[in-house]
């Protein structure tokens, strides 16, 4: 029995000494492996997941990942065609599609990373400054065609003009792609997409535009104020018409109606004036009086005179 515990103990510590001396290694799914003796690749790159074996102490094992990376470049300044000076924020994904051309070009990820940044930042460079702004902020001229329909639709008047894009966005990215996906297989990179996070003006010219922008939306301000303007002068130029036409009609109506009492009231009294002259005259020369003589009033009259026709016959009667 002191034997076999012996034995199981010696496999133990040799098992242990080979472990901590580097005999094996284990690869996972996410990783591959290239061995490297005195500093230089033994073999090619070992993909297969698992448990593994090397020479201990003068090998070793270097991992690098196989799933895909990321890559996020600084913002660079850069000159467009039409002479705008932008911040460009660019952003990667990438792999390592052989990890020995890896290994021996750059040596580490690291390294893919700085040199991925000359590779991308070249040529976005180079697309950019081959392009208008316009073909770097917009994908379509989609804009356009909704602003022509609202312009349509809309009585107030024009909208402001946008240059129309040959390219766009999502060309400018492709050629990119293409153009960096050009040099980076030298180095076992695969690259699989580029994008342009985000793009703005230095602060040298942000200003400018800024002010700018302030300018042409108060000129399109007073533009529909001048047009509001208009619309309400022409709205009240309609309204004081329509006021007169009804005015007017209404004042002939009216006049209609007086003229049409005025002879109506004129038969009553002819009518009755008819029917009782005499009645009649003595009372429009009561109303006379009435109108005529008050307390203050002296009249001098002659004696035939017809003001003094009712009152003499009133002075007989009381006679």
């Amino acid at each position: 029995m002191k034997q076999i515990l012996f034995i199981f103990i010696g496999l133990a510590v040799i098992i242990f000494l080979l472990g901590i001396s580097g005999v094996f290694y284990i690869i996972g799914e996410t990783h591959q492996v290239v061995v490297t003796q005195f500093g230089q690749p033994i073999g090619t790159p070992i993909t297969k997941a698992g448990l593994h074996f090397k020479m201990p102490f003068i090998q070793q094992a270097n991992y690098f990942d196989k799933w895909i990376l990321e890559w996020d470049g600084e913002p660079n300044q850069i000159p467009t065609k039409d002479k705008r000076y932008i911040l460009v924020d660019t952003t990667a994904r990438w792999k390592i599609v052989d990890a020995l051309k890896f290994l021996q070009s750059v040596g580490n990820e690291r390294g893919g990373q700085a040199r991925l940044d000359d590779i991308i930042d070249s040529a976005t460079r180079d697309a950019v400054t081959n392009q208008n702004l316009v073909e770097a902020v917009r994908n379509t001229n989609r804009i356009m065609e909704q602003k022509a329909k609202a312009t349509e639709n809309d009585s107030m008047g024009q909208v402001e003009e946008l240059e129309k894009i040959d390219y766009g966005r999502e060309h400018l990215t492709r050629a990119i792609l293409e153009e960096a996906s050009k040099i980076v297989p030298q180095y076992g990179i695969e690259l699989i997409d580029v994008r342009i996070k985000r793009i703005n003006y230095v602060s040298e010219v942000q200003k400018k535009v800024f002010e700018r922008m302030i300018s042409e939306r108060k000129r399109a301000a007073e533009q529909y104020l001048s047009e509001g303007e208009g619309k309400k002068a022409e709205i009240e130029g309609t309204r004081a018409k329509e006021l007169n036409q009804i005015q007017s009609e209404a004042y002939r109506v009216a006049e209609e109606i007086k003229g049409k009492a005025d002879a109506e009231a004129t038969n009553i009294y002819a009518d009755a004036y008819n029917k009782s002259p005499e009645f009649y005259a003595f009372l429009k020369t009561l109303e006379t009086y009435k109108n005529t003589i008050d307390e203050t009033t002296t009249l001098i009259l002659t004696t035939d005179s017809e003001y003094l026709k009712y009152l003499k016959t009133a002075g007989e009667n009381l006679n």
